[in-house]
């Protein structure tokens, strides 16, 4: 049971902090009109991505092999088959972001290769987390210390902490190609900005306060 008056407040916080965490998917291509060779060159393909790969070594935090398709093409009456075409997706995840533009480019430069992305995000654990937690706690407190003091009151106690959720917004990078590298014969380069994650974190709590003065 609760003894005297009680107030209840939000209290909220929200920061943007660096990313930690860019992922990529890198999908290995290929399509003749016989299955054999179909295979055959997405297994090359695929292989040539895993030697780039490991070429960057700790450089990658983790990497995934996603889906693997392999479907025939047939006229539009029959099931007369008149191709193949085969695909297999490879997630890659990195930490350092100074090597990332160059593996994204090297990678697309492979014959028959796509890559999407990067898409930042925090790492589940993030500090960034507990931080706004704490945050939106003493902005509850904070709150509550307002209200009491407009009564003429203090804040007592605490009846009752809950967590409303929060949610991390992640965004896409500005990419950028330098076209210099291209026009001087070198290597193209790639300009990543990762961009600032928004951090949002919410708590409703209850205070006890002592005897308003309303008069």
């Amino acid at each position: 049971m609760v003894d005297g008056p009680v107030v209840t407040v939000r209290g909220e916080a929200y920061r943007e902090v660096a990313p930690e965490l860019a992922r990529f998917t890198v999908t290995a291509l290929a399509r003749d009109r016989e299955r054999e060779p179909t295979l055959t060159r997405l297994a090359e393909r695929a292989a040539a991505i895993r030697v780039l790969l490991d070429s960057y070594g700790p450089t990658i935090d983790r990497r995934e092999t996603g889906e693997l398709r392999v479907r025939p093409e047939t006229r539009r009456s029959g099931e007369r088959v008149v191709a193949w075409h085969g695909s297999v997706v490879t997630t890659v995840t990195v930490s350092d972001f100074t090597a990332l533009g160059e593996l994204m480019l090297r990678l697309a430069d492979q014959d028959q290769v796509e890559v999407a992305g990067p898409w930042w995000s925090l790492r589940p654990d993030s500090p960034a987390y507990r931080q706004a937690r704490h945050t939106a706690i003493s902005d509850a407190l904070q709150r509550a210390r307002e209200y009491a003091e407009a009564l003429g009151a203090q804040v007592t106690d605490l009846v009752e902490l809950s967590d409303e959720g929060g949610t991390a917004q992640p965004m896409m990078a500005r990419m950028a190609f330098d076209a210099g590298g291209v026009e001087s014969g070198g290597t193209p380069e790639l300009e990543l900005d990762p961009q600032p994650q928004g951090v949002h974190a919410a708590v409703r709590a209850r205070f006890t306060i002592s005897r308003p003065v309303l008069s």
